[in-house]
């Protein structure tokens, strides 16, 4: 779970495609490919390999609920 105040850092989508690249070449091992872009996890270079690896795009979806047809945010009220 996120701290109070912590703050995140967003990738471009050519930023991911490139790390996916390098892993998918068999250049480096993911946490070499970490190291190397600064990335603080290895884990996430094998998530975008995962997302790429299914077809999904990179979209980030930050912020985002479900339903944006609705107005109504929240628990609905009784």
């Amino acid at each position: 779970m996120a701290k109070k105040g912590q703050t995140f850092k967003r990738y471009s989508e050519e930023f991911k495609l490139r790390a996916v690249n390098m892993y998918q070449q068999g250049e480096m091992g993911s946490k070499a490919i970490a190291k190397e872009l600064g990335i603080p996890s290895k884990t996430q270079v094998l998530q975008w390999v995962r997302k790429k690896n299914k077809g999904e795009g990179f979209v980030d979806q930050r912020g985002k609920n479900g339903s944006s047809d609705t107005p109504f945010v929240g628990r609905p009220r009784t």
